[in-house]
């Protein structure tokens, strides 16, 4: 794990003080680190809900039959274990 050092006013140093207290976080890092993984997830569901948008107004359709999602899982099945081998071959 690495280390980042930022600076805050002090006003913003007792609010974190305080939320670690008050949510049970162990330390300061724990907190922030905390802040930073929901952060992450936010931008990436804006993204997923960006690209369903734009999907959906691409004009194509497709018939969301259960043969639609078998073959789906399938393809995404295969790109997954593609994407694992290639990972630990490096």
């Amino acid at each position: 794990m690495t280390t980042v050092n930022i600076s805050l006013p002090n006003s913003l140093k007792e609010y974190i003080e305080a939320q670690v207290l008050k949510d049970g976080y162990s330390t300061t890092s724990e907190y922030v680190r905390e802040l930073i993984r929901e952060d992450k997830k936010r931008r990436d569901q804006e993204k997923l809900e960006s690209m369903l948008i734009e999907g959906l107004d691409s004009g194509v359709t497709v018939q969301a039959t259960p043969e639609f999602w078998s073959e789906l899982w399938s393809q995404i099945d295969k790109k997954s274990d593609h994407n694992r081998i290639g990972a630990t071959e490096d």
